[in-house]
């Protein structure tokens, strides 16, 4: 009787670890699908907004000198005061939420409210021609989801669960499930967690189904064909790899300074006047460019990968100051998809003095140096622009301007950028993060 006692316990026991074991795999199941979706909705939301301040500009060219400005104003003052911890792209927020223990801390920066604020005021930026991305935000808001449903269900909490929920938020934004897993493993955790990582990829793969069945298969920027052939033109690889991280190493630097090194100034206590000033400075900007320095920079930057247009000389530098602009007013959005836009115009700029090379070519490498310049993770860089483009034939040369870039940013600003704004979360109480960083 003893013996068959402790083997009905023995049963249970094993029953119980197989339905947690169970119950996690089928929670980031649930928590892919669901953040699929989610980043489903704010592509459509985001074309949309686009659409909207196209048309507004259509109807009255200089619309965006009032627009703009207000739209900026209105942005910041509702992430400081009804949707505290919104701000910013949201990256620094997730990676804030996995050092803290406290358990109210973490969840305040990964919380369902700042995850609809996100949506809400990204699209309202986007409306009023804001330079910044959706891919950020939909990093937080991925983590945010993960979190919420693994608070309900009460089964577990564990970092894994942010970093799944953001590697899906990245796979789902720009359809680059690889991209997503390796963001998750360079930038999140920077290490790779054997426990978690089967469940995190099965995440991403969840959240990569829905895109693809509300989406269908895309390609972000369309499947390219250029190469770069060995030999006497892959001396433009260490030029691009210079420049772009020499350029995305100055933007790191300035926007760190403006979240960092401007605590006391006049900027930091009159936050909604200065994201008003900001905001007529893109609406400058937009209007130099001819319009094409407003938004989130897809278009553009699809036209010179494929060569289908030619853009001012300016492009680059204007959407570079365009997105500087925008980032360090704290209104909530991201740099990534800009960021490409930005490396996409340096590539056109280059060409025209190497015309030799293939203006998709320059583009691509472009892309790549100025990304890994602003958020020096080379590895992910280089994924996911051969992801964007399913160019294979690029890889090579997209890992060395990835390195040289990485190594050229270093020498402006020596630590990640998201790993530095994520330091003023971990300062100061949440209550008062509305105020604080970026």
């Amino acid at each position: 009787m003893h013996k068959r006692r402790r083997y009905l316990l023995h049963l249970r026991s094993l029953s119980r670890v197989a339905f947690k074991r169970w119950m996690r795999r089928g929670l980031f199941l649930i928590g892919g699908l669901t953040v699929g979706g989610v980043a489903v909705l704010m592509a459509v939301l985001a074309d949309q907004a686009q659409a909207g301040f196209r048309h507004v500009i259509d109807l009255w060219p200089l619309a965006p000198f009032i627009l703009t400005p207000c739209g900026f104003g209105l942005s910041a003052l509702l992430s400081r005061k009804v949707f505290p911890n919104s701000q910013g792209s949201g990256i620094p927020q997730v990676i804030a939420a996995r050092q803290l223990t406290n358990e109210k801390d973490r969840f305040a920066l990964v919380s369902l409210k700042a995850a609809a604020g996100k949506i809400i005021l990204l699209t309202l930026a986007l409306f009023c021609g804001a330079s910044i991305g959706r891919e950020g935000p939909t990093v937080q808001v991925g983590a945010a989801i993960m979190a919420a449903i693994g608070r309900r269900i009460s089964v577990f909490y564990q970092p894994g669960l942010l970093v799944a929920g953001a590697a899906a938020g990245i796979a789902a934004a720009f359809n680059t499930p690889l991209a997503g897993i390796v963001f998750g493993i360079e930038e999140l955790s920077r290490s790779f967690e054997v426990r978690t990582s089967g469940l995190v990829i099965g995440c991403v793969i969840a959240a990569g189904i829905t895109s693809l069945a509300i989406l269908g298969d895309y390609t972000y920027f369309g499947s390219t064909a250029a190469v770069l052939p060995l030999g006497r033109t892959w001396s433009i690889v260490p030029i691009c790899g210079i420049c772009g991280g020499l350029a995305g190493g100055l933007f790191n630097r300035i926007l760190v300074l403006f979240v960092t090194g401007l605590q006391r100034s006049w900027i930091k206590r009159n936050p909604i006047p200065f994201a008003m000033i900001c905001g007529l400075g893109v609406a400058l900007c937009g209007f130099t460019s001819g319009n094409i320095a407003f938004g989130t920079g897809y278009e553009e930057a699809r036209a010179i990968v494929h060569g289908a247009e030619t853009l001012p000389p300016a492009y680059g530098a204007l959407k570079f100051l365009a997105t500087l602009l925008s980032s360090i007013t704290g209104i909530p959005g991201g740099f990534f998809a800009p960021s490409l836009a930005v490396g996409a115009g340096l590539g056109a700029e280059l060409h025209l003095l190497f015309q030799s090379v293939p203006i998709g070519a320059l583009a691509l490498l472009g892309m790549v140096a100025y990304l890994t310049g602003v958020v020096q993770t080379p590895i992910t860089s280089f994924v996911i622009v051969s992801e964007l483009t399913q160019d294979h034939a690029m890889i090579i040369p997209l890992m060395v301007a990835a390195l040289i870039a990485d190594a050229t940013s270093k020498l402006i600003s020596r630590e990640s950028i998201y790993h530095t704004l994520a330091k003023p979360f971990l300062a100061i109480p949440k209550e008062a993060g509305a105020s604080g960083p970026i």
